[in-house]
């Protein structure tokens, strides 16, 4: 694989992170789930497990505000195989931050038949 197909991953691992995290998409669930692996499992800051359903549960019951802002820091990634990238970062907002805490969240991303998926995520608060 050379360089420019490894950073085209990453890219676009990224740019589905940063749309899942995207107040206007989590306030669609039809768009959330354009982005959810099937399998789609999340440890959030509060020790919580996610999956699909439960995700799509939130989203579609209005509790998402398009006014909350969203605040990524220290975004990077790494291929780790062909279709696998796994991203780290440093989350500032509503949906990463645990009722005002500040989170670390990992994610890793695959490569479907129907594009790039989240396929787990993990957050850990941090101060």
């Amino acid at each position: 694989m050379t360089d420019d197909e490894r950073e085209r991953a990453v890219r676009a691992a990224v740019d589905g992170e940063m749309r899942l995290l995207d107040p206007e998409v989590r306030a669609v669930p039809a768009r959330v789930l354009e982005l959810l692996d099937l399998e789609f499992t999340e440890i959030g800051a509060s020790g919580r497990r996610w999956d699909v359903e439960s995700i799509l549960a939130v989203t579609s019951g209005g509790s998402v505000s398009p006014e909350s802002p969203v605040e990524v820091g220290e975004m990077s990634g790494v291929l780790l195989a062909p279709g696998i990238v796994h991203l780290t970062y440093f989350c500032l907002t509503y949906f990463c931050d645990n009722q005002g805490r500040r989170a670390r969240r990992s994610s890793l991303w695959r490569l479907t038949e129907t594009g790039w998926r989240a396929y787990f995520r993990q957050s850990t608060p941090t101060d």
